[in-house]
């Protein structure tokens, strides 16, 4: 599915941001010890997000183009309170107190 599909499921309530997080997570757990693509899962912050999109779903308020669908955040772009390692054993305990301009826009 692409970004298009994934809204139009949303908004028709075919699935939930819940629902639709887990499968991204679930996903995760599956293919990373393979893949390696995700130094840090937020996995508990996702769910806490995706909760918050489907109470503005529910109420059509807040509502933007990427609410409810769940992102990835490159390792090399500060979060706040989410490791960012940049791929370096130098970074490896970075936790950034602030989110990058880009984060902020998402």
């Amino acid at each position: 599915m692409n970004l298009f599909d994934l809204r139009r499921v949303l908004d028709a309530g075919e699935i939930s941001a819940v629902e639709l997080t887990s499968l991204f997570l679930d996903r995760i757990t599956q293919l990373n010890p393979e893949l390696n693509a995700f130094i840090t899962v937020t996995g508990e912050e996702a769910l806490h997000s995706a909760k918050e999109a489907d109470t503005r779903l529910a109420s059509g308020e807040g509502i933007t183009p990427l609410t409810g669908i769940p992102i990835a955040v490159k390792d090399n772009i500060c979060t706040k309170g989410v490791r960012t390692t940049c791929g370096s054993k130098l970074l490896e305990n970075y936790l950034p107190v602030y989110d990058a301009t880009v984060v902020t826009k998402l």
